[in-house]
């Protein structure tokens, strides 16, 4: 029974991952961090955002885990915490363009 509570613990946090990562603002970004650590003012330039929603949107996946930041001075970087996010996006990717 124990068991069976881990393993379900285990597909929420999965559908957690997936919800935040649900967003092509946030997928877009995501595959930004696949090539390594990013500046949140680079990352706004790329999704044409204001700054105050790519905040929110980079908010909902450090709360799911998916990425961490580190402050230097008064910017913000942020890199994938989740490696195979990359790998994944990319095989969809791949995959939809066939």
């Amino acid at each position: 029974m124990l068991q069976e509570i881990e393993v379900n613990k285990n597909y929420e946090r999965s559908a957690d991952v997936f919800k935040a990562m649900g967003h092509p603002a946030r997928l877009r970004m995501l595959a930004a961090l696949g090539s390594g650590e990013q500046c949140v003012c680079e990352l706004q330039k790329l999704v044409g955002l204001d700054m105050s929603t790519v905040s929110k949107h980079l908010s909902v996946l450090k709360h799911a885990g998916v990425v961490s930041s580190r402050k230097e001075g008064n910017w913000a970087y942020y890199r994938l915490e989740l490696e195979c996010v990359g790998r994944f996006l990319t095989c969809i990717e791949r995959t939809l363009s066939e």
